[in-house]
Formats: structure tokens, C-alpha cells, sequence
């Protein structure tokens, strides 16, 4: 089982300025490399507060210098929102300079509110994401390529600055469509998947979901395909310090979905207001739903969920709203002291327990 940092970047309000919010998400990284995490995962999103990695590859490269083991991961990049030229090249440098530690992530976004910034239709995005994958496996399995589509033409091309990781670094694939993951599937990607803030139901619901995608396409969920979980998690016995992290979690899910569904508002046209939705969970809700509480509850917890959704990568959310930065250092070195270590040390105890678990 690996276990990586999911960073967003994310500016709750002007309390927080945007160098203090990139460099939060650089400790973050340096610190999960200490505490012995496997990857670190950087988002990419433009234009408003929700997140301020507009360039997840650059977030790579830059801390390929401040890092030397950890893998390094886009999560992800938006392709509809780059020129594939320029990307392609970029992929080579990011693997290049991180020594083969590129783990590259690509979807195809959701908020029409960077599309329009672009100048890109997002009724295209899934057509263009598709011509998109066509070119990148092109590209960085064949010395010369070339490509004529609906939306990319490229002459005869060579990318100067190849990839370490020979052909090309992991592909992880993310989407909530289930025809995107099903040409991950068949192309041999790894999928990162999420619950959101639900619970156990929501996480059974989605591991029949990611098993119909399997065998709808000729896998074997658990034998044929890596897939990560994205989760939010937290460990204190502190009841305030935990409610500081759900809150945060909470307004991340709101600020999403009003960005997802259009509806975002904002009063300056840069900061998106948080607005409480019918469908919001409560505290005590993502206090059942979610891996929080103390120390050996959240590994019991984790636990539990492995053996539902039964996944080979878990990323927590370490970079949510305003969450103090001090704190969720020591946060990650606990995960890195002593929870990652007992969740490893139970699975390698007892392979089984995943079925036994649930059952």
C-alpha cells in the first residue's frame, strides 16, 4: 500500500497571500518526503481562490531540486487547457530533472469558469481530452510522430528532452465518467478515484462502480488495475483541532460544487464565496464518515475502508482552506511515525483481512 499528499493550493480569504499558500504546499512536500510518504499530488486550476497551482508540472519541477525520493505526481493536468506541443516537451523536462519521478496525472476538468478564460467550449472537453491521450502515447513511445485530428494537427515532430521513465511516466486517470476509465483500464493507466466526504455506503458504491468499469473492459478490478483514493483524513485528540479540518473539508466541497455546477459567486471576481448548501453534511456526519479521531481510530478506520474499496494508493488531503500550517506538519509526520506504518504492518500481517474485514 502506498500513501501520498494531496496538495491543493487552496486561499480560504485574504488572511492567506499566495506566496504564503505555495509555500505551505512546498513544506507540505519536503515533509511527506521526510515522513517517508510515497508521492506527492499537485491540482491544477486557474482564475479563482479554489486553487493556486495553475501549473502542476512546475509545482514538479521545482520541487524536484528541494526533493530526492519522493515521486512526484499531477493530479491533474487538465488537458483540453494546454497546447500539446509545449506539454509533451514540458513532461520530458519534469521527468528529466525529477530523475524519473514524474507521475503523471490528466483529466479532462469540469469548471466552465476556466474554460471560458481559455477560450475552450467545455462540451468539447471530453472529444479533446480523448485526442489528447492519442497524442501522448503517440509522442512519448515513438521517436517521430505526427498527428492530424478534429482539434491537434502536428507535423512530423521529435520531443527533444525524452523521458527517463522509458516510454513515458505512469498515466493516472481521473474522471467520474465511466467511458474515460474504462480506455484507462484497456490502455493499462492507473485511475485516482474518490468518495468525497461520504462514508462506508459511498465507498462500496464505488468500488461496484470501478468493478463494472473492470469487466466491462475485459480486467480484472483487483489483478489488472492500480487505482489511488483520494480521502480526507485526520488524527488528534483534539475534538477543535479535528473540527478545524473538517471545516475546512466541508468548504472545499462547497466551493467545488459551486464551481462545478455553475453557480459560484463573488464579490470582487477573484475570491469565491462560500455558500452553505441543503446537502451539506454535518460535523457528526464527516465525524462517521471520515477517517478522524484519534490515533488508533483512524487506523481502524483505514483499515476498514482498504477492505472495502481495496485500492494500492491512498492520497490525503493535506492542503484544505485555511488549515493551520504548523499543525499539519506535525500531521503528516504522525502519519509518517506511526499510523502509515501500523496500516502496512496489519495488511502485510494479514493479506486477507481486506475480505475478512467487510465480511
Amino acid at each position: 500500500m502506498e500513501f501520498g499528499v494531496f496538495i491543493l493550493a487552496q486561499q480560504r480569504g485574504y488572511q492567506q497571500t499566495s506566496r504564503q499558500v505555495i509555500n505551505n504546499s512546498v513544506e507540505q512536500t519536503v515533509a511527506a518526503e521526510q515522513a517517508g510518504f510515497h508521492n506527492a499530488w499537485y491540482a491544477e486550476h486557474h482564475f479563482n481562490n479554489y486553487s493556486l497551482s495553475p501549473s502542476p508540472l512546475m509545482m514538479v519541477a521545482h520541487m524536484a531540486g528541494r526533493t530526492r525520493r519522493i515521486r512526484l505526481g499531477t493530479a491533474v493536468c487538465i488537458l483540453p487547457l494546454y497546447q500539446p506541443a509545449r506539454f509533451l516537451a514540458e513532461i520530458g523536462f519534469a521527468d528529466t530533472v525529477s530523475d524519473g519521478r514524474l507521475d503523471l496525472g490528466v483529466g479532462s476538468g469540469y469548471q466552465e469558469f476556466e474554460f471560458a478564460r481559455f477560450g475552450v467550449e467545455i462540451a468539447n472537453s471530453g472529444a479533446m481530452y480523448n485526442e489528447f491521450l492519442d497524442i501522448l502515447a503517440k509522442a512519448l513511445n515513438q521517436k517521430i510522430f505526427h498527428h492530424e485530428g478534429r482539434f491537434y494537427n502536428i507535423p512530423p515532430s521529435s520531443i527533444a528532452v525524452r523521458c527517463v521513465q522509458e516510454p513515458m511516466p505512469p498515466l493516472w486517470i481521473t474522471s467520474g465518467n465511466p467511458v474515460a476509465l474504462g480506455r484507462g483500464v484497456r490502455e493499462n493507466h492507473n485511475l485516482f478515484v474518490t468518495a468525497l466526504l461520504k462514508g462506508n455506503e459511498g465507498i462500496r458504491e464505488l468500488r461496484e462502480r470501478l468493478l463494472k468499469v473492470a469487466v466491462d473492459n475485459g480486467k480484472d478490478l483487483d489483478r489488472d488495475v492500480k487505482f489511488g483514493f483520494l480521502r480526507c483524513a485526520y488524527a488528534s485528540d483534539n475534538r477543535a483541532e479535528i473540527d478545524a479540518y473538517l471545516d475546512c473539508a466541508r468548504y472545499q466541497r462547497r466551493i467545488s460544487e459551486s464551481l462545478k455546477f455553475r453557480r459560484s459567486q463573488s464579490e470582487d471576481g477573484y475570491m469565491v464565496k462560500e455558500v452553505a448548501g441543503d446537502t451539506d453534511p454535518t460535523f457528526e456526519e464527516l465525524r462517521k464518515n471520515l477517517p478522524v479521531g484519534s490515533v488508533n481510530q483512524v487506523i481502524d478506520k483505514m483499515l476498514e475502508e482498504i477492505s472495502i474499496l481495496r485500492p494500492k494508493h491512498i492520497a490525503l488531503q493535506t492542503q484544505l482552506g485555511d488549515f493551520d500550517q504548523k499543525t499539519m506538519l506535525k500531521q503528516i509526520e504522525l502519519w509518517g511515525e506511526r499510523i502509515i506504518p501500523a496500516i502496512q504492518k496489519e495488511l502485510g500481517r494479514n493479506p486477507s483481512a481486506a475480505h475478512a474485514l467487510v465480511a
